[in-house]
């Protein structure tokens, strides 16, 4: 099938007077017969349900359709795209393991490996996306266990090189994990370029429509994990009676890992009724995208022509330092731009302030048009080196071009600009 096929039919197929829409599964347990029915399930939990913090049917089956349409093997949804962040992260990693991580990511990734990683006793090494390979190489140690970085950088709009990183990453033998969110597989495939694992923020446009907050983990299924680097897959889990995942999972050995050890004990599943709601959003994603990207192309071209605009960054753009990178690797750039406003912060909060359509909120990637100044808020918390390596300035605006009327989008940045310039 084709994307906008999936879209609306994988992941659910309903059988002969069952409904045709995916149904809400409101329950946190399942029914057994008898007791060594259950006994044998905890035992291995992929031969049935049991309880709705591991699996439930209507996430199951989005998660099937995510995962054909990133042509993995498996997915597994979690409450929010940091959790899959994180959890992408400790499926792998223990107190005293390194990974290295692109520096222009979301705010929030950085904060999270950063901080938060740090306190848990594994190091995050960060590396210039346009760094040379001897200096990614150098980067590496003895305890390195991943490689990390976004597909279309949140807010930098900047195209990460996949198939340069994934060779690098593969010849330490690690895998590469990459952040799909702001591309989704309708604009890129990062399997397709050697990634090994993806993660997405579902609360974007996956969803579309600002209803629900979710996250995705999709394994390709080619990473081999017995090299030796990864003993958590490849020696015996004393927490689930002994079981050594690669033996008996094989390919599927990371991403069922994931659900029965960490999501387990995490307990950051989505609700059966979030996950419905994030199904509803999937099956226009296709058109979506289409749209978005054909709207944020006009927006960043006429950004580029306004006298108010010190620079732009979209890759759709020919002057873009990415142009080339994103005709290799998209399909199309998102309807998500970054620009950067002359006078600075000051003339930014007085623009965003102006505007009369777009809403002034933390969101990106909504089927409105809203506006978001990094530096005073997503990523606040940083500093002001890692605002500069995460290449982020105060006059940087990011602005996510929604599905209105292109004239209207048009008209009122024309009217904020008219107002910022009083």
């Amino acid at each position: 099938m084709k994307d906008a096929t999936k879209c609306l039919h994988a992941g659910y197929h309903p059988k002969n007077t069952e409904p045709r829409v995916l149904p809400i599964v409101q329950s946190t347990t399942y029914v057994y017969d008898s007791t060594a029915d259950v006994a044998a399930v905890f035992d291995d939990p992929t031969r049935s349900l049991i309880y709705s913090r591991f699996a439930n049917p209507t996430v199951m089956a989005v998660e099937e359709k995510i995962a054909e349409l990133e042509g993995g093997i498996g997915a597994m949804c979690t409450t929010s795209g940091q959790a899959a962040s994180l959890l992408s992260v400790l499926n792998i990693c223990n107190a005293g393991d390194s990974i290295i991580s692109s520096s222009e990511i979301y705010g929030g990734t950085i904060n999270l490996f950063a901080f938060t990683l740090k306190k848990l006793g594994i190091e995050c090494i960060f590396v210039d996306r346009d760094a040379t390979d001897e200096e990614i190489h150098a980067a590496f140690k003895p305890n390195t266990r991943l490689v990390f970085g976004e597909t279309l950088a949140n807010p930098a709009l900047t195209v990460f090189d996949i198939e340069r990183f994934a060779n690098i990453a593969h010849e330490h033998h690690v895998p590469l994990i990459i952040d799909n969110t702001f591309a989704t597989p309708i604009l890129c495939r990062p399997f397709e370029f050697g990634a090994d694992i993806v993660t997405h923020s579902t609360t974007k446009y996956m969803d579309g429509h600002a209803v629900q907050g979710g996250g995705v983990i999709v394994d390709s299924g080619n990473f081999d994990w017995t090299s030796g680097n990864f003993p958590e897959l490849t020696e015996p889990d004393e927490s689930y009676h002994g079981i050594i995942y690669t033996e008996t999972y094989g390919k599927m050995a990371y991403i069922l890992k994931a659900r029965m050890q960490l999501m387990r004990d995490f307990g950051c599943y989505p609700a059966a009724h979030s996950a419905f709601l994030l199904n509803m959003g999937l099956e226009t994603l296709p058109v979506r995208m289409k749209q978005y990207c054909e709207n944020g192309l006009k927006v960043a071209k006429y950004l580029e022509s306004c006298d108010m605009v010190e620079s732009v960054r979209y890759p759709g753009l020919e002057s873009d330092p990415c142009y080339e990178l994103g005709k290799k690797y998209l399909k199309g750039c998102s309807g998500v731009i970054s620009f950067v406003i002359k006078g600075g912060r000051e003339t930014a909060m007085k623009f965003m302030d102006s505007l009369e359509l777009a809403s002034n909120e933390v969101h990106v990637a909504d089927i409105r048009t809203c506006v978001l100044h990094p530096a005073s808020e997503t990523h606040r918390q940083l500093t002001d080196e890692q605002l500069v390596a995460a290449g982020i300035e105060g006059g940087m605006i990011r602005l996510s071009v929604g599905l209105e009327d292109i004239d209207d989008i048009m008209a009122d940045l024309e009217q904020g600009f008219a107002k910022a310039r009083g």
